[in-house]
């Protein structure tokens, strides 16, 4: 594609003729030392502050590439992480330093509960809790938690060699599970929308069939795509491991067809509980 083929040529000349290359060894071997004022600003919190400041500059976004990157998250996830190597060749960082991304996530989060709350028949001011719930607990709250586990496991049991410069970003661990919630997110608050009230919450068998098949897809969708995030990380190894919830997703999607649970029947409860 114009926007891929863009990408690669761009990023060739910067390799070429801005930077040089940086080894996985670390930032010594490559690059040589760096000064006292370019390491500063390759520290965690300088690059968090330069992330919070673009957040409120959205004509420096690139929305356009933002939104490649949701489609390929679904055709082809490898080439978004392949991105993400040429960002560390280029600004020495893993994670994103562009918010787009969030800010499109954020977007989709509001129409897609929107479209929840109206589903469900939720008034205005229900509707508005769904929302802060699903930002703040169901994505932030969760991805957080979720973050800061995979970002110690990676660390402690599955970096090859023990050095300070083969470790795993917490951003980018953040980002992986941005990346991989963004499926989830499309395949259970908006293609599950048109079969929920049909469908799904009928009390028959093609309904807790259609239901439960879509939450394994999407848990599968997001399992795949943190599976490829750590992957892509040259100085991690057995990252297969982290294919290993995909049997007990299955025993548990068996379970459910043979007891009759139907996973969005319960989450529909769930949030018009919440909501009250």
């Amino acid at each position: 594609s114009f926007i891929q083929n863009t990408l690669e040529t761009s990023t060739s000349f910067v390799l070429l003729k801005m930077l040089p290359t940086t080894s996985p060894g670390g930032r010594g071997q490559g690059n040589g030392a760096l000064s006292g004022r370019d390491a500063a600003r390759h520290t965690a919190g300088a690059k968090r502050s330069k992330y919070l400041r673009r957040l409120l500059r959205l004509r420096h976004m690139d929305f356009e590439f933002a939104l490649w990157q949701m489609l390929y998250l679904f055709t082809s996830p490898q080439r978004v992480y392949r991105n993400f190597h040429y960002r560390k060749q280029t600004k020495d960082q893993w994670a994103r330093d562009d918010p787009a991304f969030l800010v499109l996530l954020s977007v989709w989060l509001c129409v897609s509960t929107v479209g929840f709350g109206f589903v469900l028949d939720m008034g205005f001011f229900e509707t508005i809790k769904l929302l802060l719930w699903v930002v703040f607990i169901d994505c932030v709250g969760v991805g957080l938690l979720i973050a800061t586990l995979m970002w110690f496991i990676s660390n402690k049991y599955l970096v090859k060699q023990q050095n300070r410069d083969y470790d795993v970003e917490w951003g980018y661990a953040f980002d992986v599970h941005l990346n991989a919630f963004y499926p989830l997110l499309v395949i259970l608050h908006f293609i599950q929308l048109f079969f929920i009230n049909y469908v799904i919450v009928s009390n028959s068998v093609i309904g807790y069939f259609v239901g439960n098949t879509l939450w394994l897809i999407a848990i599968g969708y997001y399992i795949y795509v943190t599976f490829l995030g750590y992957s892509a990380l040259p100085f991690l190894k057995n990252t297969a491991v982290l294919l290993y919830p995909f049997a007990l997703l299955i025993v548990l999607y068996l379970i459910s067809l043979a007891l009759g649970w139907n996973f969005t029947k319960m989450l529909c409860s769930f949030y018009k509980y919440r909501v009250k």
